[in-house]
């Protein structure tokens, strides 16, 4: 038996409202807390909250000045309608794709990277 299991992921961000609706859509998840300081997003298997912070940076991967720290795999049947759907909801898509057919690298809202995965 495990020890622990994932309660949460948290993610900073200036405007915690907006990231939260977006992973909510991206996820098919309800948002479950909402202040102006932090919003959680529950889905089956996790709660992903997005917590407020005073002059917030978002990663600069792939440089190191500001690593992502960390984010996360989204595995998905379809690369192409995926990425299309997440763009509509608001994400960004990297110029940088180093294995575009089995994967797609795009950023959140408040500039998270994350990985859509085939």
């Amino acid at each position: 038996m495990p020890i622990a299991h994932i309660a949460a992921i948290n993610l900073e961000s200036s405007d915690p409202g907006p990231l939260a609706r977006f992973w909510a859509d991206m996820l098919g998840g309800e948002l479950a807390v909402e202040t102006p300081d932090f919003c959680a997003v529950k889905t089956d298997s996790v709660f992903l909250g997005m917590a407020r912070v005073d002059g917030y940076q978002p990663p600069t991967w792939p440089s190191v000045e500001r690593s992502q720290q960390i984010h996360l795999d989204l595995a998905v049947d379809d690369l192409d309608s995926a990425e299309q759907e997440a763009v509509r909801l608001g994400a960004t898509a990297e110029d940088d794709q180093p294995s575009p057919e089995r994967s797609r690298v795009l950023r959140d809202p408040a500039g998270h990277p994350f990985c859509l995965r085939g």
